[in-house]
């Protein structure tokens, strides 16, 4: 792998118009790769859904050069209709379009930042290889006391042109003061065996808003990893809701650093998983000060041979007295041969804290089911009545009322 790991980086090199001091940086970041390679089941946050073997058996001569001098239409019949919304759509990895059209343009701010040093303190080798291959570099700015009018939905889709492509994509949120932002992303992929490695880092200052809906719904073959870097000052607010269904793999990752009093960290997630999916979500939440909040609540329907994790993580600093930190994960197995794995973490340094967390799961009642029976429905209409009311109330906690009615449409469930 090193070889065609250099081979690539050589070919990107060529291509670009990065300065000999950008190479530098970014080679520094290739070796860390090569030392460090795909995460694998030895490391404790890997053991469940381990990305190395995945890679190795679902996509052969993985390529991690990929040409952004190639252009790609946009087909507008992929696009979220009955919302108006604002766009950033990526193509294949390549930003083809950046829309604000509904907002005040003095208010918001796009900064190229791929000149800049993009290093992040983080022991994450996919960090490492994201930091190596990508292209362009924006920081997305809402300037103070600014909420935007519309949603920003950001589209990450793929076509034929691309296959057994490492696609890596990075953008940089600054939250201003008494500023909010409503982020959707929503992933339609037509392209067949990628690695898509996606990284985002947001910055929310004093009493700004984050709401943040990830949207994996259509089925298609390839593996996503994602990660998200969360910084909230005092009296943020983040919310995440992730819908993890359509890949063959997926894991959500979040960091999430309440640096500031009174701020609040939301964490909400479906999996829906068909046959021979895996997904994860892995959150860290870590309470650093006084008079912080954070909820997590993440549910999974599993089908043949899938499989899902959890690994919830609340650490709490010995400042962060009266902190309230609570996590819980449940999950239906519709097969025999589907897998649920749980890991909550609690660690804790302070002593007026309220903190508790929960895992449980098994298969659907049958009692349930005859009873649904009893009343009309056939097996497989009481069955979808369970599940339905088994993950409605993890949409429920969505505070968006319009976001909250497209993804339930989107889901298919049923108020």
């Amino acid at each position: 792998m090193s070889e065609q790991l250099q081979s690539d980086f050589d070919k990107l090199v060529k291509t670009s118009k990065f300065s000999s001091e950008e190479i530098k940086i970014k080679k520094n970041f290739l070796n860390n790769f090569i030392k460090k390679g795909f995460p694998n089941r030895k490391q404790e946050d890997w053991k469940f859904l381990d990305i190395s073997r995945i890679i190795k058996k679902n996509i052969s001569d993985l390529s991690f050069f990929n040409d952004y001098s190639q252009s790609n239409k946009i087909d507008p019949s992929v696009l979220v209709d009955g919302l108006e919304h604002n766009k950033i759509i990526f193509i294949n990895g390549k930003i083809e379009k950046i829309d604000f059209n509904f907002e005040d343009q003095n208010k918001i701010e796009i900064i190229d930042e791929t000149k800049k040093d993009i290093s992040f303190e983080y022991e994450n080798s996919l960090i490492d290889l994201n930091s190596v291959f990508i292209d362009k570099i924006f920081k997305i700015l809402i300037k103070k006391n600014y909420s935007l009018k519309k949603p920003l939905i950001i589209y990450h889709l793929t076509n034929d042109k691309i296959k057994s492509t490492n696609i890596n994509l990075r953008l940089d949120f600054e939250l201003g003061e008494n500023s909010c932002l409503k982020l959707i992303d929503y992933f339609i992929n037509t392209a067949a065996k990628n690695f898509i490695n996606i990284f985002y880092n947001f910055n929310l200052e004093k009493d700004s808003i984050l709401k943040n809906y990830k949207i994996d719904k259509y089925r298609n073959n390839n593996l996503k990893y994602s990660f998200n870097n969360i910084e909230q000052d005092s009296n943020s607010v983040s919310e995440t809701f992730i819908l993890s269904a359509g890949s063959d793999y997926f894991k959500n990752e979040i960091n999430c650093n309440l640096n500031g009093e009174y701020s609040s960290a939301f964490i909400n997630g479906i999996f829906s998983l068909k046959e021979n999916q895996q997904h994860e979500i892995r959150t860290t939440i870590n309470h650093l000060v006084e008079n912080t909040k954070s909820y997590q609540l993440i549910k999974s329907v599993l089908g043949k041979n899938s499989k899902s994790a959890y690994q919830g993580r609340i650490f709490v600093n010995s400042k962060a007295q009266k902190t309230d930190g609570y996590q819980l994960s449940k999950a239906i197995l519709l097969d025999e041969t589907s897998e649920f794995n749980a890991k909550p973490e609690l660690e804790i340094y302070a002593d007026d804290v309220k903190c508790s967390h929960g895992s449980a799961s098994g298969s659907l009642d049958e009692n349930s089911i005859f009873y649904l029976m009893s009343r009309g429905l056939n097996y497989q209409q009481s069955k979808e009545l369970l599940i339905n009311g088994f993950l409605i109330d993890v949409v429920e906690k969505i505070t968006d009322a319009e976001i909250k009615n497209l993804i339930t449409n989107i889901i298919g469930l049923k108020q």
